[in-house]
């Protein structure tokens, strides 16, 4: 089998055609965004068209024209600034984003940008579906998290992932 590789605004736009045709669609996570739940390099997440969103949803996202990124809805708020927590599909609704493994970064978009939510992931070879009682206990719990996300992340690149910090080398 012979593999390509492309850069995600040649190979994403392509991605958002077939989902919104109706077809999922598997791509292999690039970055360390969404770690500690999704590795680069080893883990996919499958990508399906969405008819609404909610807070907690991992999307595939256009944050910007040909910028795509993979991440969790962190807050949806209406065209007057109050925050939706039920389902949404207001196009003009805005979106703030955050990987799982960004403390403290974040990125914005309105919900009209928001190309595929991700119905599915494969980590470590098992199938986890996003509607799994694990998986929404697990997309409850990590947001709640933030404030020390970060000693999280770092105890797992100590110990899971063996990776010392710069200053330590």
């Amino acid at each position: 089998m012979k593999t390509v590789q492309l850069n995600n605004a040649e190979f994403l736009p392509y991605v958002c055609t077939l989902v919104q045709e109706g077809h999922q669609v598997a791509i292999r996570a690039k970055g360390n965004s969404m770690r500690p739940f999704l590795e680069s390099n080893r883990d996919t997440a499958v990508l399906s068209r969405a008819t609404a969103y909610r807070q907690g949803d991992v999307v595939l996202a256009e944050i910007e024209p040909g910028h795509y990124v993979l991440h969790r809805i962190d807050q949806i708020r209406d065209a007057h600034g109050q925050r939706i927590k039920a389902a949404c599909n207001d196009p003009e609704a805005q979106v703030t984003l955050r990987g799982d493994g960004n403390p403290r970064g974040t990125e914005s978009c309105r919900l009209q940008d928001l190309r595929a939510t991700c119905s599915q992931f494969v980590r470590k070879g098992k199938t986890w579906n996003t509607r799994s009682h694990l998986w929404k206990v697990y997309s409850y719990l990590w947001p709640l998290l933030l404030p020390v996300r970060r000693y999280l992340l770092a105890l797992y690149r100590l110990l899971w992932l063996h990776q010392l910090p710069q200053r330590w080398t």
